[in-house]
């Protein structure tokens, strides 16, 4: 089970045609060169989203999800019961930088570059993709203070290109960090700080075309950026008329094209095209949105519906990855072999130290013929646990369960929108059951949200049984619509720290994956020991939740220091101990045989440890 803590360029419009075939094509050319015209330069997610305040509610804004254009009416109380902060001061947005470090990348290397692909030296350019989403790169991305930033980016459009820029890298001797959404939250594309070499990112973003779809093995095979890289929306620079003539890579034929609008490259991107065809991915991730095909891979991502359609590891078929000793690429396209170790799990995993990932073979799905969301609610944490461990002993987890304590069911009802009477008569009706009838206390009941997929009969039958499971714990049904916001307010949650910032308010996540018996300890030991730091700080308000966010059969002995946001720098140190000695020694060897010059040099996981002259670094 998966425990989370909170603790609070250039866009053309374009027109093109896909043609279902093994040769590449660009359905979104350089619509994601200019992130900042679209996406918040300081923080997270889209300029038009955001958290704004006013004299008698609070809104938020933009029409891109689901509390967009909405009042908010308990939002501004919520707030000053828990942080007592002054809201009516003029929130600290930061203005726009405009002095950089100079660029290191030397003249002749920088006109090499530009006969391969597209380059920037441009200091916003680089400042953008300098960082990740915690938040100390946050903190620093505000007031411009990087110790590092990169020299140059690159937008290479194709694996060839990619090909030259490594071969480039490695003849020059610069620094190649592969950069796709920017949504890491463990350090993974910082610029190393103590980098004497140039550092050029490669940005993946016009790597974003479906090379084939095969729908009778319900395979795809996608470039890295396809699906996620951020830029985009109903409201975007970057639309393109996609003309898509069907084409099937076992019988090579080709049906006739259709014609449907593709927004821009949008988070949705991937599974949007796969969903006119009549298909999905079914990999959802909480930065959805904005995060790439690559940094999945390169992650070892998680999704909020992996009991249905798996982790990432489970939808990758294969991987085409350039490194600087050549390209890594099984020979044959089949669902299992037996030829030693599985080369495509060094890969997954490797957070960009090892090559760029341009290419991947996905599993696909035909479309669930019914969706249906809903909710559960119960008297406490032990219960809602205790419900979900019991569905997954069963095995009867539906796509998506996440059980969410006390703190976040009151946070997620401060985000509550304003309603007609008769929503507000029948809310009422619920909380006077639920309360008063029931007995649940409002300071302690907590929440499962969940998704359903599947056919008519099987997500009716789910229901009942989880329904029935629900009750035997104190369980009751909370209604569809309150699953369906639950799920959504996933992707307006990150919207939150940006607005505590602007009020001096501090907020992090974290996330573990633990043993069932271990997981109740865990929450409370966190919780506790949060409370004692700010106590010994003085702090007196402060706010600190978790929620249960995916769950396993089987029970492991011990936690992790990651399940899907990777090691990054921030957990490196834990490394060697979660995986062995030895483990950290065969990272290592991979980093020798195929980057010995250390080109990829991001140091993340233990890969700080390595240098090019074949020794180790003393971890002393």
């Amino acid at each position: 089970m998966v425990i989370q803590q909170a603790n609070l360029g250039r866009g053309k419009l374009a027109t093109t045609e896909i043609n279902w075939t093994t040769t590449r094509t660009t359905p979104y050319k350089n619509c994601a060169k200019q992130r900042q015209d679209l996406l918040k330069w300081y923080g997270w997610g889209y300029k038009d989203s955001m958290f704004v305040f006013n004299d008698t509610t609070t809104t938020f804004t933009g029409k891109r999800y689901l509390l967009g254009g909405k009042n908010l009416p308990y939002a501004k109380q919520w707030i000053k019961e828990h942080f007592d902060v002054d809201i009516s001061k003029p929130h600290k947005v930061p203005s726009l930088p405009t002095a950089f470090p100079k660029s290191r990348l030397p003249d002749s290397v920088k006109q090499e570059l530009e006969k391969i692909t597209l380059l920037s030296t441009d200091g916003m350019d680089r400042l953008i993709r300098a960082h990740g989403q915690t938040l100390h790169d946050v903190y620093l991305l505000r007031g411009n203070s990087f110790p590092r930033i990169p020299d140059a980016i690159v937008w290479p459009e194709n694996h060839e290109q990619v090909e030259e820029i490594v071969k480039s890298a490695s003849g020059h001797h610069f620094v190649i960090i592969p950069y796709g959404g920017g949504t890491s939250v463990s350090g993974a594309v910082t610029c190393p700080a103590n980098e004497s070499r140039p550092i050029v990112v490669l940005d993946t973003s016009d790597m974003n075309s479906i090379l084939w779809l095969d729908k009778e093995q319900l395979l795809a095979r996608v470039q890295t950026t396809i699906g996620v890289t951020g830029p985009g929306g109903s409201e975007g620079v970057c639309q393109a008329v996609i003309s898509q003539p069907w084409f099937d890579p076992t019988s090579g034929e080709t049906a006739e094209s259709e014609e449907y609008p593709v927004e821009g490259i949008v988070g949705q991107d991937l599974e949007r095209v796969m969903r006119s065809r009549g298909f999905t991915v079914g990999h959802e991730p909480d930065s959805y949105e904005f995060s790439t095909l690559g940094g999945w891979v390169a992650t070892r991502a998680s999704g909020m519906k992996k009991n249905t359609y798996g982790n990432i590891e489970d939808l990758v078929v294969q991987t085409k990855v350039v490194t600087p000793r050549g390209v890594i690429e099984k020979s044959c396209r089949v669902p299992r072999m037996s030829c030693g170790p599985e080369w495509e799990h060094i890969v997954l995993g490797s957070e960009g130290c090892l090559g760029v990932v341009t290419e991947v073979t996905l599993k696909i799905r035909p479309l669930p013929p019914v969706v249906r969301y809903g909710s559960l609610v119960f008297p406490d944490w032990d219960s809602g646990f205790y419900f979900e461990r019991e569905v997954a002993r069963q095995r009867l987890q539906p796509s998506s369960i996440r059980l969410m304590d006390n703190e976040q069911f009151r946070f997620g009802h401060a985000l509550k929108m304003e309603q007609s009477w008769g929503g507000i008569l029948l809310d009422g009706l619920k909380r006077f059951y639920i309360t008063k009838i029931k007995g649940f206390d409002p300071l302690k009941l907590c929440v499962v949200t969940l998704l359903m997929e599947g056919t008519a009969e099987a997500v009716a039958d789910s229901e009942k049984k989880m329904n029935n499971i629900a009750a035997v714990y104190g369980g009751v049904p909370g209604g569809a619509k309150n699953g369906e916001i639950g799920y959504t307010l996933t992707f307006v949650i990150a919207y939150v720290r940006d607005l505590a910032l602007e009020c001096d308010i501090v907020a992090e996540s974290f996330e573990t994956s633990v043993s069932w018996e271990r997981a109740l300890t865990l929450c409370r030991n966190t919780k506790a020991c949060v409370r004692d730091a700010c106590a010994k700080r003085r702090i007196t308000h402060y706010l600190i939740s978790c929620r249960l966010t995916q769950t396993y059969f089987i029970s492991y002995f011990t936690g992790s220091i990651s399940h899907h946001h990777g090691v990054g720098k921030l957990r490196k140190k834990w490394y060697a101990d979660t995986v062995s000695e030895p483990g950290r020694n065969l990272l290592l060897a991979a980093k020798k045989a195929l980057d010995p010059d250390n080109i990829f040099a991001l140091g993340n996981m233990a890969f700080d440890q390595y240098t090019p002259d074949n020794s180790v670094k003393s971890k002393l």
